[in-house]
């Protein structure tokens, strides 16, 4: 029989918890999808719910509720043998009531547009949680990295760019990678858009983040999201009586937000014992070595094959007892059946809205903590700002000073969190929001609504 892990130390039981399936009339008013398993709803929805506990006004949800723009292009491009192909690229701007939209791009076949309105609309919490001055905005490309060369994903980054080019720019709308893209795509964004844009005599290369280092990218970029995670984890694990030391923990997806968390988590003394993605479901209840397995999946595409630890089923995998769950794959990984078997007592969400409600509905009935992604996820965002005024100012920061900024906002946004937590007794899902939109409406109240 499996033995369940329980807190040392469980934190009080919030009062407010939302129902697995909350539904605001502002769904009706606004025409949303009315399929509850819809990300955009789901993600809205729980923004909506913390609105009521706080009583955020009407106009500010029905604000939130909704992206101000939303950009759809088809652009075709030349592959190698010669032929044409037609992609698909959507920018959706959500919010810039606290300074210039910031968002990733996704290069995934599945990539639509509510994906991308779900993701855009949770940067806008993401930031403002944490205190930078940007909104909400996402995008991406309907396309699979990984069946197409080198030179043919070069066409397809630099055409999209021309595509949206009238949309972005370093004081408007500033891109960044996502899943999918990764550092020399962003240099070719900012490479063809310094062709395209007249910014003043300033830095093009401002118009994104997450460059490569030469070309005006920041050192612990590549880490941040990860990073953050862990720093979030030093910070509320005490809350449990837990110390990293203490800990075991599995990762759901070891791309760059897994693979950063597990190598940060273990250097802090923690011990990755399971590990999943797209390739396989891995543990060895003696420890993975995440830095090995990180050298591993680069070179092979994936955790599957990897001979120092035993293959399992995914119901194995999500069974395994630890202490810290960190899923870091993509967003709806954990519903239902997910929730009945994991075995853990905190779940750090690195992935963007990795857990649907009626998954988290579970996981708190079973005593499990959630540390919200709005929250955990946005050292990716943060490190991004960081860049973003190098860039500006014509500065090249030491790794050192970021990783202390960086940690300075993590913990703050932490602590925001709790007080929203105790003050209203609720989920700690609902208390990043609530702390989220204090700040939005307090730039609301500030602005007003023109005309």
């Amino acid at each position: 029989m499996t033995t369940l892990a329980k807190p040392p130390t469980p934190m009080q039981k919030p009062k407010n918890v939302p129902p697995a399936s909350y539904n605001s009339p502002i769904f009706e008013e606004l025409g949303f999808p009315t399929d509850p398993h819809n990300l955009y709803r789901q993600t809205v929805g729980a923004m909506l719910y913390a609105s009521e506990l706080m009583g955020l006004p009407h106009r500010v949800q029905i604000i939130l509720a909704q992206p101000k723009t939303e950009i759809m292009v088809h652009f075709p491009v030349k592959m190698d043998d010669g032929h044409y192909r037609l992609f698909k690229g959507y920018r959706v701007q959500h919010n810039n009531a606290l300074g210039p939209y910031k968002g990733g791009l996704r290069f995934h076949q599945d990539v639509h547009l509510d994906d991308v309105k779900s993701l855009a609309f949770l940067m806008t919490m993401k930031c403002s949680l944490v205190g930078v001055p940007f909104g909400g905005g996402k995008g991406g490309v309907k396309v699979d990295p990984r069946k197409h060369s080198n030179a043919e994903m070069e066409r397809i980054v630099r055409r999209f760019t021309t595509a949206i080019a009238h949309g972005i720019g370093p004081d408007y709308d500033i891109p960044a990678p996502d899943v999918g893209s990764n550092a020399q795509h962003m240099a070719w964004i900012a490479d063809t858009y310094s062709f395209l844009a007249d910014v003043g005599g300033k830095d093009p290369s401002a118009v994104i983040t997450g460059k490569p280092i030469e070309y005006g990218g920041s050192l612990g970029r590549e880490k941040a999201t990860g990073q953050g995670v862990v720093d979030t984890l030093i910070e509320m694990l005490p809350e449990l009586g837990l110390k990293p030391e203490q800990c075991t923990f599995s990762v759901l997806g070891f791309g760059n937000v897994g693979s950063w968390s597990g190598k940060i988590f273990q250097d802090k003394g923690a011990k990755m014992i399971a590990v999943a993605d797209h390739t396989g479901f891995l543990v060895n209840e003696k420890g993975i070595d995440a830095h090995d397995l990180a050298t591993y999946v680069q070179q092979k595409g994936g955790v599957g094959g990897y001979t120092k630890a035993t293959a399992v089923s995914k119901e194995e995998f999500y069974k395994t007892k630890v202490e810290v769950f960190i899923p870091a794959a993509l967003e709806q990984m954990i519903q239902e059946s997910e929730a009945k078997l994991i075995n853990a007592i905190v779940i750090a969400e690195g992935a963007n809205a990795p857990t649907t409600p009626g998954g988290e509905r579970i996981l708190t009935e079973r005593g499990i903590e959630v540390l919200p992604a709005i929250l955990c996820n946005a050292g990716g965002v943060t490190v991004s700002y960081f860049e973003w005024v190098q860039n500006k100012t014509y500065q090249m920061w030491d790794l050192e000073h970021v990783d202390r900024e960086l940690n300075k906002h993590m913990v703050k946004a932490a602590s925001k969190t709790r007080d929203a937590r105790r003050k209203y007794n609720c989920d700690l899902r609902s208390a990043a929001y609530i702390a989220a939109c204090e700040r939005l409406n307090q730039a609301y109240a500030a602005r007003g609504i023109f005309p």
